[in-house]
C-alpha cells in the first residue's frame, strides 16, 4: 500500500514538471522582438480611461471618474480662489495660509525673480527691463494704492491677472503665490494710515486709478 502511494506520488510529481516545461516552452518564441505569451495581459497594459467618462472593458462598465454634485467641492480639491469670490472679496477675506518665516519670503524672492521681476523690477518700482516696453509701466508697490494692498488682492491678481498682467495660475501653484504674497508685502514696506481727507476729497478715484494698473 505504501509502495502504491509512493508511486502515485511520484507520477503526480513528474506529471506537474512536465506540464510547467511544456508550458514555459511554449511561451518561449523565435521572434527577437516577441514578449512570449502574456499570462496577465493586463498587468502588462493597463486599459487607458478618459477623465469622467465610462468604458466597457470585458463586459464591465467602469467609471473613470466622477464628477462632483453642483456646489460641492471634493476632499482635497479646495480652489485657491472660491467659487463667485471677485477682487474685493479676495481682499476681504482671503488670508495667507502658509506660517511666515524668513525662509517662506526668501522662496517667495526667488520666485519673484523668476518670473516678476522682469517687468515690477528688482525692487518692485515697476522700472524692470520690460516695463519700459509696456503703454504704462506697472506702479510700485512701496507708493500709492498698492502700498497697503491687502494680500488677498495681491493673491488674486496673481492667480486670474490685472490689467496688462496675465494670469499666473498655470505657472505657479497656491503655495508658491502665496509665498510670493510675502515677498511682495516685504517690497511694499511698513503700511501706513489711509489720508482720510484725501480719500474724502476725491472720492478715492484716484487709488482706484492706480489698483486698476498692471499689478501683481
Amino acid at each position: 500500500m505504501k509502495l502504491s502511494m509512493s508511486i502515485a506520488k511520484q507520477i503526480v510529481q513528474k506529471s506537474a514538471m512536465l506540464s510547467l516545461g511544456a508550458l514555459m516552452l511554449g511561451a518561449c518564441s523565435n521572434a527577437p522582438n516577441s514578449p512570449g505569451y502574456e499570462f496577465m495581459p493586463d498587468m502588462y497594459r493597463t486599459p487607458g480611461l478618459k477623465y469622467y467618462n465610462s468604458q466597457v472593458i470585458h463586459g464591465d462598465t467602469v467609471f473613470s471618474a466622477m464628477s462632483e454634485v453642483n456646489g460641492t467641492i471634493a476632499r482635497g480639491k479646495m480652489p485657491a480662489i472660491p467659487p463667485g469670490m471677485d477682487y474685493e472679496k479676495a481682499g476681504l477675506m482671503l488670508k495667507n495660509p502658509i506660517p511666515f518665516s524668513d525662509s517662506v519670503v526668501k522662496e517667495g524672492e526667488i520666485l519673484f525673480g523668476k518670473f516678476c521681476v522682469h517687468c515690477h523690477g528688482e525692487t518692485g518700482k515697476g522700472d524692470g527691463k520690460v516695463a519700459s516696453k509696456l503703454p504704462g509701466p506697472p506702479p510700485a508697490y512701496d507708493g500709492g494704492a498698492l502700498k497697503n494692498l491687502p494680500a488677498g488682492k495681491i493673491f488674486y491678481s496673481i492667480t486670474n491677472g490685472k490689467g496688462m498682467m496675465g494670469a499666473h495660475a498655470s505657472q505657479l501653484s497656491p503655495e508658491e503665490r502665496w509665498k510670493l504674497v510675502y515677498f511682495v508685502q516685504k517690497l511694499q514696506g511698513p503700511k501706513v494710515a489711509p489720508d482720510s481727507t484725501k480719500t474724502a476729497m476725491n472720492g478715492g478715484k484716484e487709488e482706484k486709478k492706480e489698483e486698476n494698473k498692471n499689478i501683481k
